[in-house]
């Protein structure tokens, strides 16, 4: 109930080889079992004798063998003619002519296989250790920070997000403004009259062309930014404000102070789909999975509802409810909400002032798999799109952004420089800088999640040029 809230957790697992299996029928205590020295001769035309070569005797000269074993034999019988130079002389000669300085007394037809080191053998994968993964610099400090004067200190409100098209919107009181992060330019949308005001939610669609205005008024409006055209207003699907927004391609899932939550296909002139009932406060969070098939939503009754896609209605059925999931383990309104994008069933979630909890969900079985005290109201949560990472943002005491790895929830990092609580946060296209706006009426950005690895050139948008083109003749 509280316009406060907190909550955390994370972590990465690494896969080892399975020792051989002791094989089996074998007496406890008997001698271990060891593999053999070698799986086969390395020359495939030689011939496998075990442990040993046996030379054979087709390839031994027995002449120049029974000499060489004799001869040492007479110049001992004899020590005054073998220190002859003379005959020291004679005897090499008649070596180097007659038995061309042959020594080996054996011989083999075919080399001796290389020794078998049956270590590396048995060990060939983990000798080739992988190399360190070099740690990561998480600067301390903001990389830039912007004025938002007039920035509305509203827990309940989402005032903040960052388009595909690399462009962040930002509501400032009744006006909303564009910041084109490849130019650095700012520009005004739009400013709402009094009697509509101010903007409570802004959204941004997946074509990151067009965004959704949600007002004090109960009013969505949409816009097209290239042309700065006021598209088409919804009315009528809330009796108050609207504060939170999330998009699903062409819908548009609007939630208000009602407690009533909408779909609107914004293609279609009756653009009300189906609504979910379920809260009885406010809705100030809403998050559809990266899937589409699932929508999390978090409202100041403390309640978090998990809502499948296939299962909403526009009836409800008597004694029916919609939700596939009522959780009620936050003691706070349940603002701060995040879909994993490395695990699709894997939702987290923050509490507020009265509860101050990061908790992690199974959305398939509604489990809760951690739940972390961070110590502080939890405004916002980020996961990182390149590492088992996950960014909160905090209001009292400390203000800050904290960065903890999953799903140990070790604190990584955290990042200071606010004054106020940082009510918002909005991740760039390539995940790696995100956008904090605090109650300080700053708006400041971190390097907080680093540089993604080379990746293949982005896919055509084309997916998402289509939702808006039947603007001009709606059913």
């Amino acid at each position: 109930m509280d316009a406060g809230s907190n909550s955390i957790s994370s972590r990465k697992s690494a896969s080892r080889r399975a020792a051989a299996p002791r094989p089996p029928l074998q007496e406890a205590g008997s001698r271990p079992y060891m593999p053999p020295l070698s799986t086969g001769p390395r020359n495939p035309s030689a011939k496998c004798y075990g442990d040993r070569f046996i030379p054979e005797r087709s390839a031994m000269d027995m002449d120049f063998a029974h000499y060489l074993l004799t001869e040492p034999r007479k110049d001992k019988e004899n020590p005054a003619a073998a220190a002859s130079p003379g005959k020291e002389a004679y005897r090499k000669l008649l070596a180097e002519k007659l038995l061309n300085n042959r020594t080996r007394i054996l011989s083999f037809r075919n080399k001796p296989p290389e020794p078998v080191n049956m270590l590396a053998d048995l060990r060939s994968d983990a000798v080739q250790a992988k190399p360190a993964k070099q740690r990561r610099h998480i600067p301390q400090s903001s990389e830039r920070t912007l004025d938002a004067p007039d920035l509305t200190d509203d827990y309940y409100l989402n005032l903040l997000d960052w388009g595909s098209s690399n462009v962040l919107s930002i509501a400032l009181g009744s006006t909303v403004y564009l910041w084109d992060a490849s130019s650095g330019s700012t520009s005004e949308l739009v400013t709402v009259d009094e009697d509509y005001g101010p903007v409570t939610s802004v959204s941004w669609a997946p074509d990151g062309r067009h965004i959704a205005v949600g007002l004090n008024s109960s009013d969505v409006q949409l816009w097209d930014t290239t042309s700065n055209r006021l598209l088409r207003t919804l009315r009528g699907m809330h009796e108050l404000r609207v504060g939170s927004l999330a998009w699903n391609n062409s819908i548009l899932t609007t939630g208000g102070m009602d407690g009533k939550i909408v779909n609107n296909d914004v293609r279609i002139r009756n653009n009300v789909v189906q609504t979910y009932h379920g809260h009885n406060q406010e809705v100030c969070g809403l998050k559809w999975s990266g899937s589409g098939q699932q929508l999390a939503s978090g409202g100041n009754d403390n309640l978090l509802h998990i809502w499948d896609a296939s299962m909403s209605s526009s009836v409800q059925s008597a004694g029916r409810t919609q939700w596939l999931h009522r959780l009620q383990d936050h003691l706070a309104a349940v603002k701060a909400l995040a879909w994993c994008p490395f695990q699709s069933n894997l939702l987290a979630s923050g509490g507020g002032g009265g509860d101050r909890c990061i908790k992690f969900w199974n959305t398939h079985t509604g489990a809760c798999l951690n739940s972390v005290d961070t110590g502080s109201q939890v405004c916002a949560l980020l996961w990182n799109k390149n590492e088992r990472e996950l960014l909160s943002s905090h209001g009292f005491t400390q203000n800050q952004l904290t960065l903890w790895k999953y799903p140990s929830m070790v604190k990584m990092a955290e990042l200071t420089g606010h004054t106020s609580r940082v009510l918002f946060m909005a991740q760039s296209p390539d995940g790696c800088t995100v956008a904090s706006a605090a109650a300080d009426e700053t708006l400041r950005f971190w390097n907080v999640f680093g540089t993604p690895e080379a990746a293949p050139k982005a896919a055509a948008k084309a997916s998402h040029t289509g939702i808006f083109n039947s603007f001009n003749h709606i059913r």
